[in-house]
Order: C-alpha cells, then sequence, then structure tokens
C-alpha cells in the first residue's frame, strides 16, 4: 500500500485516503439492509471503540509529531502545541454552537446549534457530519506533513491514520441509517443519509493536504489543531453517547481501551 501511494502526491493521497474512510462510513451506513436495528450493546461498544481509536490517533499520529515538528523548525514546541490544540477545540466549539445538528437516540426538541424548522433526518446527518470533519482534516494534514519530508511525519504515519480513521467510521455510518430506519424510513433513504455524513471527509482532507502543502511553517500547528479538534468530538459527543446506558459503560470502557490500543499498535508498526 504505501508504495503504491508514494507515487501520488499528497493532495491526491489525501484524497484516496479519506474515499477510503467514506467508503467505510458507507459501510456501516449499509447495515440497514440486514437489519432494522443493532443491539445496544454492540452500538455502544462501537462508539466506544471509534473513541478509543481518536484518542490514540490524537496523540501518536497528530500531536506527538507536531510536538516534535515545532522543534525541528526551531519552535517552542510547548506552545505550538497549546495554541494548536486549544485553537482545534475552540474551533470545534464555534461549529458546535451555530451548526444546527441532533445526536441519536435524542428527541428533535433536544437538537443543538441555531435553531430551524429542519427535519430530524437532516440534523442526524450534521451530527455526524460535525465528528467526520477534524477526521477528514487530520488525515489531510498527516499525508500533507508527510509530504513535506520532515522525519517527524512519515507516509506509514498517516496511513495508519486513515485506517483508523476508517474503523471508527463503521458506527458512525450506521448511527445516521439505523434511527432514520427504525423510524420508519425505506432502507435506500436510509442508507443515502447515513452515508453522506461521511462525503465531507474526501473535502477536509483535500483542503487540510494543500493548505499544509502551501504553508509548511504552519504543520505543526495544523497537526495539533486536528488532534485537539478530535479530542473535542471524542470527549463532548462519542463517550456521552456511549455511555447513555448505565448498564453499558463497563463493556463499553474495555472497548474503548481497545480501540486506543489497536489505534496505537497501528501507528507505532506502521509509522
Amino acid at each position: 500500500m504505501i508504495e503504491y501511494l508514494l507515487q501520488f502526491n499528497p493532495i491526491t493521497q489525501a484524497l484516496l485516503a479519506t474515499l477510503f474512510t467514506w467508503l467505510v462510513t458507507a459501510a456501516g451506513a449499509a447495515l440497514v439492509f440486514a437489519t432494522k436495528k443493532v443491539n445496544a450493546k454492540v452500538m455502544d461498544s462501537m462508539l466506544g471503540f471509534a473513541a478509543g481509536v481518536m484518542i490514540a490517533a490524537s496523540f501518536w499520529s497528530l500531536l506527538a509529531p507536531g510536538i516534535e515538528m515545532a522543534e525541528q523548525l526551531g519552535n517552542t514546541p510547548w506552545l505550538t502545541a497549546a495554541v494548536g490544540f486549544l485553537g482545534g477545540g475552540i474551533f470545534m466549539r464555534l461549529i458546535d454552537m451555530f451548526l444546527p445538528h441532533l445526536h441519536p437516540g435524542l428527541a428533535l426538541s433536544q437538537s443543538e446549534g441555531i435553531k430551524t424548522s429542519w427535519q430530524r433526518s437532516t440534523l442526524l446527518v450534521l451530527a455526524i457530519t460535525l465528528h467526520n470533519i477534524p477526521e477528514g482534516m487530520a488525515v489531510g494534514v498527516a499525508f500533507g506533513a508527510a509530504g513535506a519530508g520532515l522525519p517527524a511525519a512519515t507516509i506509514g504515519s498517516a496511513i495508519a491514520l486513515a485506517v483508523g480513521i476508517g474503523l471508527q467510521n463503521f458506527p458512525e455510518g450506521a448511527a445516521v441509517s439505523m434511527p432514520l430506519r427504525r423510524e420508519g424510513m425505506g432502507r435506500w433513504k436510509s442508507f443515502l443519509y447515513g452515508q453522506s455524513s461521511g462525503l465531507v471527509e474526501p473535502v477536509a482532507g483535500v483542503l487540510g493536504a494543500y493548505f499544509v502543502m502551501q504553508m509548511q511553517s504552519i504543520l505543526p500547528y495544523a497537526l495539533c489543531f486536528a488532534a485537539g479538534a478530535m479530542i473535542f468530538v471524542v470527549v463532548e459527543e462519542l463517550i456521552p453517547e456511549s455511555q447513555q446506558n448505565e448498564k453499558n459503560i463497563d463493556m463499553v470502557t474495555m472497548a474503548t481501551m481497545g480501540g486506543f490500543t489497536l489505534m496505537m499498535i497501528l501507528d507505532v508498526a506502521l509509522g
């Protein structure tokens, strides 16, 4: 896989990687063709697993390389990390405040962001789209950083990040399509809504790679920014959603640790 991707420029690499992550989102959404309902324990565990993957990816694939890269470029590593990380969290908070969206399992009256008359299905898609913005951006920035030729970032690490993001996208696709199917929407329409939440990833990935390739001096900040944005999503959304049922908390916790471990192995082995 590494040899195949090396023949392309970093922007194309980011596009191919984020198309893969979108396809995994579509695979998760395709569960509606097999069933109307996924066991609550399974869904909660998948969301916990996704949280673990994102936490590990935020450190090994983004924050740690960003700190090392800042040092190589003569910046103050801790300041670069702090500014980028908090910037990513603030960015996601602003989007969360203003973008209308509804988290799975909640009533329409509990939608967040600017109040609109949009349908429940649209608000559900936007909630998962909110997750996918930093994920696509992180993959794009990782490939852009690898393309810059600095030793802190490698193509293997970028691939590991894309694989990890892809794995945790599976439950996110199902988290949109399955509730819509249970509410009576047709299989194909539920699937189309579910997979559409992942379409933002190729866009965010290409933009992330493009900007860091044009302005390589911002690379350490961009990596830490993506890490902060992903941690915001984990803490604000994925973990609370996965632990709504108190009976499943222990299982979800172990699934989170499993996701973290798998992403750590992928990054260390490939990076």
